[in-house]
């Protein structure tokens, strides 16, 4: 199932406000590249009935059926790459490139 951090429905819910994109979903488009890997887009449009929704509280997020199959399994987040550098990711398992983040360890 398709999930959304904490982090990443904060940023949306700002960039609804700061657009003025209210009453619109977010939508999630994936597409597999010839080598296997999976490219990503969003922005806001109007869902039809043949979207995959998933809602978030206030926040409603569509995906046509193909990029429903590929995301299936991902996580979407938001952070920061390098410092104030913040960007959507995406963690897919299903992409072929996909490396699992690494947990931090603590000290005893």
């Amino acid at each position: 199932m398709f999930t959304i951090t904490d982090a990443a429905l904060e940023q949306i819910r700002q960039t609804i406000e700061q657009s003025g994109g209210q009453g619109l979903a977010l939508r999630i488009a994936a597409k597999s590249n010839e080598d296997g890997s999976i490219e990503y887009g969003m922005g806001f449009d109007e869902a039809s009935d043949a979207d995959t929704r998933v809602s978030h509280g206030d926040v409603e997020i569509v995906m046509d059926p193909p990029s429903s199959e590929l995301l299936e399994e991902a996580t979407m987040d938001f952070v920061e790459l390098e410092p104030g550098q913040m960007r959507f990711i995406f963690l897919n398992p299903l992409d072929p490139h996909y490396v699992p983040p690494k947990k931090d360890k603590k000290k005893p």
